[in-house]
């Protein structure tokens, strides 16, 4: 199975970070969960949406040029169009 027939990017849905198709349970919840040893049940329980093939497809995910270029635009949505002052830089 090809990840992407189960992960979506789209930037007006969790900033733009990879996500189960048709639900916001970003993939790198689903990682962490799995990093901290759930079971897949375990996930599944908390995220009812989530499938067995959902879990592999996380696991699998591997961000390519266009992910990146959704996160850096859903961001850079949120930069004024002036740029950014020194207060915002944090350097007033």
């Amino acid at each position: 199975m090809d990840w992407k027939e189960r992960i979506s990017v789209d930037p007006t849905i969790c900033h733009g970070k990879a996500c189960v198709k048709g639900t916001r349970v970003m993939v790198s919840v689903i990682l962490d969960a799995l990093a901290d040893g759930e079971s897949n049940e375990s996930i599944k329980a908390s995220w009812p949406s989530v499938k067995d093939e959902d879990i592999t497809a996380a696991q699998d995910h591997k961000p390519d040029k266009s992910e990146r270029a959704a996160f850096l635009s859903s961001m850079n949505s949120h930069i004024p169009a002036g740029g950014m002052g020194k207060v915002e830089r944090g350097l007033a």
